[in-house]
């Protein structure tokens, strides 16, 4: 069996196909204006890089923000079954996810399933995703690759109060004007998004195996500060966190098909 997960997002609209539970292809666009160009693009691009032909999909599963504009899925998926599937789908034993996108953080706790049974949300403000930190590498004159590796190189405390990306960044400027070090204000900026991430997994409770998914994945500073603020040796991150919403669409998409089988209506 084929099937297709389309995670058409803020950012970027990735695409991943499966075939009898292996990953087979993989496609990334940036979304843009034309969210239904981002996707045609996107799929088009998993298509080709899996070796098979758009007739082979037997199912197609949409989730993301945009996932109104994806018109060639047969059935969607809110974010956050997709990010729990995802999740499980590379961590069986995980029991806690976090996605941190470009616009927001959220976190879910998971069944053995990979079924989301409880989730909490930050959406009132970017202080607790990717786009904070890109408008803090911008501030301090950076860039958003350089964010991580200066982050690492520092070990002071340096708290930061405010709550939303234009305020931060006033923090940031008057840090800078105190010739604070870059290195030490890159730690603080990583600190203050961290805490807000972990506030929002712990109204839903730390349990076994957390799982990080979503770009911010990459970054390594990102990654030694949620180790901090969970008190955890270890987060799991997939080989490439930003698809994995992808995949939890893509795996929802083969559990569908293979109910409308053993129903004997599909």
């Amino acid at each position: 069996m084929i099937t297709a997960g389309i995670d058409c997002g803020a950012k970027n609209t990735k695409t991943i196909i499966m075939k009898d539970s292996k990953i087979i292809g993989k496609g990334m666009v940036l979304t843009g204006f034309d969210q239904e160009k981002a996707v045609a693009g996107s799929l088009e691009q998993a298509i080709q890089n899996a070796g098979i032909s758009r007739s082979d999909i037997q199912r197609i599963c949409g989730t993301g923000s945009g996932k109104n504009a994806i018109k060639v899925a047969d059935g969607e998926v809110n974010d956050i079954k997709a990010m729990s599937k995802g999740a499980h789908f590379c961590f069986p034993n995980a029991r806690t996810v976090t996605d941190v996108g470009a616009e927001e953080g959220r976190a879910a706790k998971i069944d053995e399933n990979g079924n989301p049974v409880d989730f909490a949300i930050n959406e009132k403000c970017a202080a607790g995703a990717g786009t904070f930190i890109e408008a803090m590498a911008r501030a301090l004159e950076v860039t958003i690759e350089e964010m991580g590796p200066l982050c690492l190189q520092s070990d002071k405390k340096i708290p930061m109060n405010a709550q939303c990306v234009i305020f931060a960044e006033s923090e940031v400027i008057g840090l800078i004007h105190a010739k604070t070090n870059k290195a030490d204000i890159s730690k603080a900026i990583h600190d203050s998004m961290a805490s807000r991430i972990v506030s929002i997994i712990r109204r839903i409770g730390v349990n076994k195996d957390v799982v990080m998914i979503g770009g911010v994945g990459y970054n390594p500073g990102f990654l030694a500060a949620m180790k901090r603020e969970l008190k955890v040796d270890k987060i799991h991150i997939p080989d490439e966190p930003e698809f994995s919403a992808a995949v939890g669409a893509a795996v929802v998409a083969a559990e569908k098909a293979q109910g409308l089988e053993k129903s004997g209506s599909g």
